[in-house]
């Protein structure tokens, strides 16, 4: 009877597929989409350029300094004649200054952006891994929704030839006209029940376009896979231990902490006083049959550490360390709940399935199947075929959600311990 009965919900699903005339997308091909062209997971990528645009920028060295510069200008017209003043005579001169950073400045403004871009690429490979379980559970609840508007179909298809027998027995006077009616406000409500599951299914098939990126909606988008039935090999433990050492978020963290360690490195070498170096050349033109001459300049300038030692950014660094220290034991902690809560989860989703396997589907088919054939003949009336049918719906409604459930619960198993999509 569970064999028929899938059966012939695996047919209604491949029929209302090739209705909708096109091919069906398998969970790899979804994910595969969704991770090259959704938009959240696209402006997280640019983070990465602009992180190695930082980078690029922190190996340049400072430019020098050119100074065009010219005295004693006779711009007011008193005259240079050194029989009648001593001004003048006029000069010019160019400079080039060069700034020597001292404390490996420019190395550490390289470690940092090197930190930083590593951070972003945690950063990125965990926005991925969130939505890989988005997508995920989008695509089970597609598949669910799917299986649940084949059973209403299924349903309707059944109660319209029990109303079409109903219609024979009334024109032959075996039935009253009353039943034939109480079975067409049943047909209604069993119509209406398709209705509601196929806009569910709209609404599911949506959301997965959404989360893949699209933003025209294909009204003959379809999904095609089973519900997740693999079981967890492993042990509570071995999935904590995994979860520490796989996470992207965690490991995110670790490299901000790194990046925090540059930083406050960094911070302690601007306190160093760079020394800045020049080199001037000048020309004097001569004046009353006097010749040019020309000279030249040496500069050293270094700025005296008396107000301003960066003690500021020095303090906002370490400050910054121990606030990422903190953000890491906190992290920790809620993998560990996040492990023990799916853990529980899948216990409870795998117990709960295999009862109702076991114990509530044979039986609720079995006794709608026989008020089916006892209302055929006339044994049984109409209010109890249809609370043997809706017995039967609720309880395999109630089955395909839990198979859904524990599908979300291996899903969320993989996201949380790191492993989920690889690509």
């Amino acid at each position: 009877m569970l064999r028929s009965l899938s059966c012939l919900l695996a047919a209604t699903v491949a029929v209302s597929t090739l209705a909708r005339g096109q091919q069906a997308l398998t969970l790899e091909q979804v994910l595969d989409e969704a991770v090259s062209r959704n938009l959240r997971l696209v402006a997280e990528r640019l983070n990465l350029t602009i992180a190695e645009a930082r980078l690029l920028q922190a190996r340049l060295r400072p430019n020098p300094v050119l100074s065009l510069g010219g005295n004693y200008l006779d711009i007011l017209g008193s005259g240079f004649n050194p029989a009648t003043n001593a001004a003048g005579p006029t000069e010019i001169n160019v400079r080039l200054d060069f700034l020597f950073e001292r404390g490996k400045k420019r190395q550490q403004r390289v470690a940092v952006a090197e930190a930083a871009k590593g951070v972003a690429q945690a950063d990125f490979l965990n926005t991925m891994r969130t939505l890989v379980l988005d997508v995920q559970y989008a695509f089970t609840d597609l598949l669910l929704a799917k299986e649940n508007a084949a059973l209403a179909r299924a349903n309707l298809a059944a109660f319209d030839q029990i109303v079409a027998i109903n219609k024979t027995r009334v024109n032959s006077g075996d039935l009253a006209r009353v039943e034939l009616i109480r079975s067409e406000v049943a047909q209604l409500q069993f119509a209406n029940q398709v209705r509601q599951a196929e806009l569910r299914l709209r609404l599911a098939a949506n959301r997965l376009q959404t989360l893949m990126g699209r933003t025209v909606f294909d009204p003959r988008f379809d999904v095609r896979g089973e519900l997740r039935r693999d079981a967890v090999t492993y042990t509570k433990e071995d999935l904590l231990k995994m979860a520490i050492s796989t996470r992207p978020d965690l490991d995110a963290l670790r490299r901000d902490q790194a990046r925090s360690q540059a930083e406050l490195r960094l911070q302690l070498a601007q306190a160093k006083v760079d020394y800045t170096f020049g080199a001037a050349f000048n020309r004097q033109f001569g004046v009353g049959g006097l010749r040019s001459g020309n000279s030249a300049g040496l500069f050293l300038s270094v700025a005296l550490p008396v107000l301003n030692k960066n003690q500021g950014e020095i303090e906002r660094a370490r400050r910054e360390q121990e606030q990422i220290e903190a953000r890491l034991r906190s992290l920790e902690q809620e993998i560990q709940a996040e492990v023990e809560n799916a853990f529980a989860s899948y216990e409870t989703a795998k117990q709960l399935l295999e009862r109702i396997e076991t114990a509530l589907l044979e039986r609720a088919s079995r006794v709608r199947d026989v008020m089916d054939f006892s209302y055929r003949r006339g044994e049984a009336t109409l209010v109890e075929f249809l609370d043997a049918q809706r017995a039967y719906n609720e309880t395999m409604l109630g089955y395909q959600e839990a198979r859904a459930e524990y599908g979300r619960a291996l899903f969320l198993i993989d996201a949380i311990t790191g492993k989920g999509y690889s690509k």
